[in-house]
């Protein structure tokens, strides 16, 4: 084959050149465009507002914790003037031929003429009478104070039942034993299913008394079931230990259970 002449060769070299050139420069305004188009998008992204990073709920607050702020010491349990004096087979009355200064006829329906401490007598009339009024039931007392002498006659031996003398809540003159006025169930347990039975045992505490011995509490108070007996405690004292579900005294106040004598 013949060679091309040098002035061809030239002139092919100097066509190779510019076409390099040419597309040099195409590939530089690609890539500059490019990068613009990457900048540019960048530069979009940059202006606009930063997407806000949700904050966290708040945590809901616990519910405060529940104050107990009854006095419990507003009242003695030992002195036997105080309303609040607690009497069992562990705490006999002190002394044990104590007697209050303070008791009084209770003008209600009775067995036995009734006498109480004043306040506590006062608080039997108010309830036997809304009893009446509100529920057309009437109330009698089968037994309120009891002296020491009172209490010898009655114990019968049987300690699930009566208590030694010394030893019993009616001596307090804030117990009293209550019965239908008609006398049906007196001072049996049949008494907690009459109505007069069942109306004392929701409402007794709005006058300040309590169930002294609930049916499942033998172990505590050491007495069988007496859906008769209630015990004058006060009204806030009795509102008290029905909001909290307490039914007894020795429950209450941290007391020891007494279901047997020492």
């Amino acid at each position: 084959m013949t060679q091309p002449s040098p002035a061809v060769q030239r002139r092919r070299m100097t066509v190779a050149l510019a076409l390099i050139a040419v597309l040099l420069a195409v590939a530089v305004v690609v890539v500059g465009a490019v990068s613009a188009g990457a900048n540019g998008g960048a530069g979009a992204s940059a202006t606009q507002a930063p997407t806000e990073t949700p904050r966290p709920a708040p945590a809901q607050a616990a519910p405060p914790a529940t104050v107990d702020t009854f006095d419990r010491t507003a009242h003695s349990l030992d002195d036997p003037m105080s309303i609040w004096v607690v009497v069992n087979k562990l705490r006999p009355m002190n002394p044990q031929d104590f007697e209050p200064e303070d008791l009084v006829f209770v003008p209600v329906d009775y067995t036995f003429e009734p006498y109480m401490r004043q306040e506590a007598s006062d608080a039997v009339v108010a309830m036997f009478e809304a009893a009446a009024n509100e529920a057309d039931l009437y109330l009698a007392s089968n037994s309120a104070f009891r002296s020491y002498g009172a209490q010898e006659n009655i114990y019968d031996g049987d300690d699930l039942l009566t208590a030694r003398p010394g030893f019993s809540e009616h001596q307090t003159g804030l117990t009293m034993d209550i019965g239908p006025s008609t006398g049906e169930c007196a001072i049996e347990t049949c008494f907690g299913e009459l109505p007069e039975g069942i109306w004392l045992r929701d409402n007794a505490y709005r006058f300040g008394f309590i169930l002294r011995y609930p049916a499942d509490k033998t172990a505590i108070t050491g007495y069988e079931y007496e859906p008769w007996h209630f015990r004058y405690v006060g009204v806030p004292l009795a509102t008290e230990m029905r909001e909290k579900g307490i039914s007894t005294m020795e429950e209450f106040f941290g007391l020891p259970a007494a279901p047997s004598y020492e």
